[in-house]
């Protein structure tokens, strides 16, 4: 049986998978024995370009709000924002960025267990929607929209008995802290319709993430439209909003990329109530693509058959391959300085696991990987590290220096 993170021998990805532009910058800083590569780079542009194309695509009716949880590096926010209708905001913190980042954005609140502390923030802020996650949340909310003197747009956050699109987390049709069971909206709605300080405008469902399949995407689209239509027209809500939420995947395995012109094609055969706003949430989607994590190799070693490279780094700067059990493939950029009379250890021709500096054996990045060549001073660079890399780390385990982020702009940026 394969060991998690297993390739199997799969060949790893020939340097020129890395952009030129990010492997000159990555090359022209190598080498360099008391400041040795460890961190991300991104190209904001890759982000801003995605979802330029898929406002484009989309029909009028669809709202994005990018989910800044996938990533808080400003550089990349304030790129993709032109295109964008607002950000998903899940904290305090990330409000304060997206309002920094644009004063006049939709913000969209996510996530259970709102403290006061966090709803009086997400209120300074001027927070458009909030999603609501349960009774006691209603009641917090309108408390804190009271103390500010206005009244708040939320929409409920639904668990759906049954949801019929699949993922790599499912969020919807299970036991699972996010939002209220189907069953129980009709109590919530009534409770709503007693607090003062609250409005609400519809319901927000976010079932599943990272799916692949289009068309069953947009069919629970349209799920979702006409469950909160006819939810809406049960309990007397006038319906103004529709949360979708994100889920669109990417394939950081290798094979074909979600279909997002299948999906917009179907989407525009929809037809929501007059005045809905629908708002989806990318964020895994929408940065993947624009960051690549590399580390050099500070060392190479062999023991009962299996070849390690090590790197300066690992899971604490970039923790989304063995928290999620992705085989995600990698990069070998040959450093041909060496600047030191030690000798040079490297593993050729063979499979090999790719392990950071901690001292754990979780610590493993990519395992049984075939290798043409690595060498302790060359880089192992992975890309599609843009989204739930640096802000998904461990960073304090045993206070090694956090990862370098860094803006490189390729010609189109």
């Amino acid at each position: 049986m394969d060991l998690p993170l297993s390739a199997g021998g799969r060949p790893a990805l020939a340097a020129t998978a890395v952009p030129p532009h990010i492997r000159a910058d990555l090359l022209a800083r190598a080498g360099n024995p008391l400041a040795p590569v460890s961190g991300y780079v991104y190209d904001p542009a890759v982000a801003a370009e995605r979802v330029r194309a898929l406002r484009a695509a989309l029909p009028g009716w669809a709202k994005i709000c990018y989910a800044v949880k996938a990533n808080t590096y400003r550089p990349l926010l304030a790129a993709m924002a032109p295109h964008l209708d607002g950000f998903e905001v899940s904290s305090a913190a990330e409000a304060d960025l997206a309002r920094g980042v644009s004063p006049t954005a939709l913000l969209v609140s996510s996530g259970p267990g709102k403290t006061m502390p966090t709803l009086n923030r997400l209120l300074h802020n001027n927070i458009g929607v909030v999603n609501v996650e349960s009774r006691l949340e209603l009641a917090r909310l309108n408390q804190a929209a009271g103390l500010a003197g206005r009244r708040v747009a939320v929409t409920i956050r639904v668990n759906p008995k049954q949801v019929e699109v699949a993922g790599s987390l499912t969020m919807g049709g299970a036991a699972t802290v996010f939002g209220l069971p189907e069953d129980e909206v009709p109590a919530a709605l009534a409770a709503a319709a007693a607090l003062p300080n609250l409005d609400v405008v519809g319901f927000h469902v976010h079932a599943v993430c990272q799916n692949m399949d289009a068309a069953a995407h947009a069919a629970y689209v349209r799920w979702c439209l006409e469950w909160s239509a006819a939810t809406a027209a049960e309990h007397g809500v006038e319906l103004r909003a529709v949360g979708v939420g994100g889920g669109i995947g990417v394939p950081f395995e290798g094979g074909p990329e979600f279909d997002t012109m299948e999906l917009c094609e179907l989407l525009g055969a929809m037809a929501p109530p007059s005045g809905v706003d629908v708002i989806f949430e990318p964020g895994r989607w929408c940065v993947t693509d624009a960051g690549w994590y590399a580390a050099e190799v500070v060392d190479v070693k062999h023991a009962y058959g299996t070849w390690f490279a090590v790197l300066r780094g690992g899971i604490n700067h970039f923790q989304l391959p063995t928290s999620w059990d992705i085989r995600h493939p990698f990069a070998v950029l040959p450093v041909e300085t060496w600047p030191v009379d030690w000798p040079r250890p490297e593993a050729v021709d063979v499979p090999v696991t790719v392990v950071g500096e901690l001292c754990t054996p979780e610590d493993t990045l990519a395992r049984d990987f075939q290798v043409s060549r690595v060498r302790a001073g060359d880089l192992v660079v992975f890309p599609m590290a843009g989204s739930y890399g640096y802000e998904f780390a461990m960073p304090h385990f045993l206070g090694h220096p956090p990862a370098e982020r860094r803006v490189v702009r390729g010609q189109a940026s």
